[in-house]
């Protein structure tokens, strides 16, 4: 029977760790501290911040909420930045994405100072995680990583295929994994004959963004497999191609009108040797990274 890799878990453990490390800092009067910019009125950035805020609370980071509003032009949110940037106490400086259309994304997280890029999007941070040396690695990934080790997982000699090549997570995953010492496929939409690659993983990362593009017959039985995906679904002759007969899930349709679903089908999981669920997987552990990369932000600017 598949086991099932609990990311809640995992996330709940890694910030236990945290709060310890913070806690010991906290003795040599070092406090770390996050600022998070979020831009406008958008429902779903609104709650992944206050969870983020929430934990930062929790694990006794020191945490700040700048919330410029949607008519902010690119000059403005450079000079936010910049003030960040020459704040001492702040360690880790996180803009909540997607920006208006009037903002330069990519000028304005290239303007992060390395050291405080806690999201690990900079070229700086980037070039660091491609030459296998220490840097603050995107959260999503660097939680898959966390994952396979705490559930024992072997990585190093298994072919992982990454399925997915944004900046995000399908790249620095394969760099991650790749600096674990598996051997690593990197596989994207325009893939021929993609089956016959993912067929081969030992471990398979699915980052593509589609719901239930990896079907059963994708899959090598016994595989890990990694579900990165967050797709929401509201039509019901999909719903019940994922997920017919799902009690549990038939209640949630029918209350919320809609379910999540990963990128891998369901069905999929039967066949596997261990999966991360969606929901309750991988997504468990980006804030649980994003806390960890401000403690070591923090320990790494104060010599620690």
């Amino acid at each position: 029977m598949a086991k099932v890799l609990d990311g809640a878990a995992i996330a709940a453990e890694i910030q236990q760790e945290v709060a310890g490390e913070v806690a010991a800092l906290a003795s040599k009067g070092v406090r770390p501290g996050l600022a998070v910019v979020l831009v406008g009125h958008v429902a779903a950035s609104e709650i992944y911040v206050r969870s983020k805020v929430k934990t930062c609370e929790e694990l006794g980071i020191h945490s700040e909420l700048i919330t410029p509003p949607e008519s902010i032009t690119t000059e403005e949110m450079l000079a936010i930045v910049a003030e960040l940037n020459g704040r001492e106490e702040i360690d880790g400086i996180l803009i909540q994405l997607p920006l208006p259309p009037q903002v330069d994304t990519k000028r304005l997280l290239d303007a992060i100072l390395p050291e405080k890029d806690v999201d690990g999007f900079h070229p700086v941070n980037a070039g660091r995680l491609q030459a296998g040396r220490p840097s603050l690695a995107p959260c999503t990934p660097a939680g898959v990583i966390q994952i396979l080790r705490r559930s024992g997982i072997p990585i190093a000699g298994a072919h992982a295929v990454v399925v997915g090549r944004s900046d995000i997570v399908g790249k620095p995953a394969a760099m991650l994994l790749l600096n674990e010492h598996a051997t690593v496929t990197v596989c994207h939409s325009r893939t021929r004959d993609l089956a016959s690659f993912t067929r081969q993983a030992d471990i398979l990362v699915a980052a593509i963004g589609r719901a239930g593009f990896i079907t059963p017959e994708m899959v090598k039985p016994g595989a890990t497999l990694i579900d990165v995906g967050i797709n929401r679904i509201t039509d019901r002759e999909e719903f019940l191609r994922f997920f017919a007969g799902d009690a549990r899930r038939e209640e949630t349709f029918t209350r919320r009108g809609s379910v999540i679903v990963g990128d891998i089908d369901p069905h999929a999981f039967a066949l596997s040797g261990a999966y991360t669920p969606v929901p309750g997987g991988v997504g468990k552990l980006t804030i649980a990274m994003l806390m960890s990369n401000t403690l070591q932000a923090a320990r790494q600017r104060r010599g620690f």
